[in-house]
């Protein structure tokens, strides 16, 4: 590699903690601040607005992904993970000032639209890396993302108990800006990836690499859309359910707490998981922990005590944290490399669609039959989710074994 990639990885763990630091310092806290700042009634009403605000996100999220991701492949992946950065810190410090649901459900779509962070970390570290260390390389910086989420929530409990829920928005979009700074300093793309002419079309460069790539990646990116609709319909849930059984001030600690190490486990799992492929593969590995997600979120369904919701819900973190990596090495792995950060893009489309779908489904289910049943439907998803993969997925070719697709018109190296 022409440039020192382990560098780029290092500054990219620093940036995109920060960055998940500044989001995670307020997301978890959403149905609280919409309770308690917004004056929304606990209940149906109170279900139906988390699902709304918290999918806004997602969903915009979805429809600009890919533009951000051509872009990139044009333009950098740096210039669109700064840019990333700038505007989700502008867009969370404004949701503080937030008067009223709509206005902070607008405010969190601005917020989509403008931020994808993860998703341009993912195309800079996938492209700069060996293919004989991508697993490892994701696997390091999710831990980054998951740490951020475990910190944040921890931190953001401790600083809304002395600020109040406003502020922990205003100091989130801080966090965000400051986020920029590692990168603008410290990372640096190969030049061949700086090439300003336009790209050759993708369907041209997948025609070109292995047979039933395109099936392939369909597969992985519903895959990570049904991932994400499982977990992100339980996230705001189990605020929700943690409100009911213990009542809005010990619930603000609990989520605290519950976030933290619920983070903590997903970043063990980020960077330990790879240790697993070395004695088996990634369609086994992807399939168990898909199962085992689920059969612990239909555990926290069940679950009557905050202790129980909370273990459970850990337990599917763990396992989300090895899924996440996972499939984002195995869409590098079949993807090449010349157009990875539009694959990526879309990529973060799908996962974004989950975002989106998973607070809604969740929100609507549990505000027309409970927030029990919405766990339900979440533990059922990640269920789907392991069939999908256990009968569709194939294993990617690893290291040396992959093939360098046939060289389509201007690729500019």
């Amino acid at each position: 590699m022409p440039l020192d990639w382990r560098r780029n990885l290092a500054a990219l763990w620093l940036a995109e903690f920060t960055a998940i630091l500044g989001f995670s310092f307020a997301f978890p806290f959403l149905p609280l601040f919409l309770h308690r700042e917004l004056h929304i009634p606990n209940g149906p009403e109170l279900s139906f607005w988390t699902g709304i605000a918290a999918s806004a996100t997602g969903f915009t999220l979805a429809l600009t992904s890919p533009i951000w991701g051509r872009l990139a492949d044009r333009f950098g992946r740096k210039p669109m993970l700064v840019r990333a950065m700038i505007g989700g810190g502008v867009s969370v410090g404004l949701m503080g000032l937030a008067q009223s649901a709509l206005q902070l459900t607008v405010l969190r779509g601005i917020q989509g639209a403008s931020s994808g962070t993860v998703a341009a970390a993912t195309a800079l570290v996938a492209t700069e890396t060996p293919s004989a260390h991508l697993a490892w390389a994701l696997g390091i910086l999710n831990s980054a993302i998951s740490l951020g989420n475990a910190a944040g929530p921890a931190t953001g409990a401790l600083a809304a108990s002395f600020a109040g829920l406003r502020a922990i928005f205003v100091v989130g979009g801080v966090l965000l800006l400051i986020a920029a700074v590692p990168v603008l300093l410290f990372v640096r793309e190969s030049p061949r990836r700086l090439v300003r002419a336009a790209a050759p079309p993708t369907m041209q460069v997948l025609r070109a690499a292995r047979p039933g790539t395109v099936q392939a990646l369909v597969v992985l990116m519903v895959a990570q859309a049904l991932q994400q609709t499982s977990y992100g319909a339980a996230q705001q849930l189990v605020v929700l359910r943690l409100l009911d059984l213990t009542g809005a001030k010990q619930a603000q600690s609990l989520t605290g707490i519950t976030f933290a190490v619920a983070g903590i486990a997903t970043a063990l799992a980020a960077v330990t998981y790879s240790r697993l492929l070395r004695r088996s593969n990634y369609r086994t590995v992807t399939t168990a922990a898909a199962a085992l997600m689920g059969l612990t979120l239909l555990g926290t369904a069940i679950a009557r005590t905050p202790a129980l919701v909370i273990a459970t819900f850990v337990v599917s973190s763990f396992v989300t944290g090895s899924l996440i990596p996972a499939f984002g090495a195995m869409i590098g792995l079949e993807t090449p490399r010349i157009i990875q950060a539009t694959i990526f893009g879309v990529g973060s489309s799908a996962i974004a669609l989950g975002f989106g779908f998973g607070p809604l489904i969740g929100g609507f289910v549990a505000s027309a039959a409970g927030l029990q049943a919405g766990l339900a439907v979440a533990g059922g998803i990640a269920l789907a989710l392991a069939l999908l993969i256990g009968i569709g997925a194939r294993e990617p070719l690893r290291q040396l074994d992959a093939p360098t697709p046939p060289s389509p018109v201007g690729r500019g190296e």
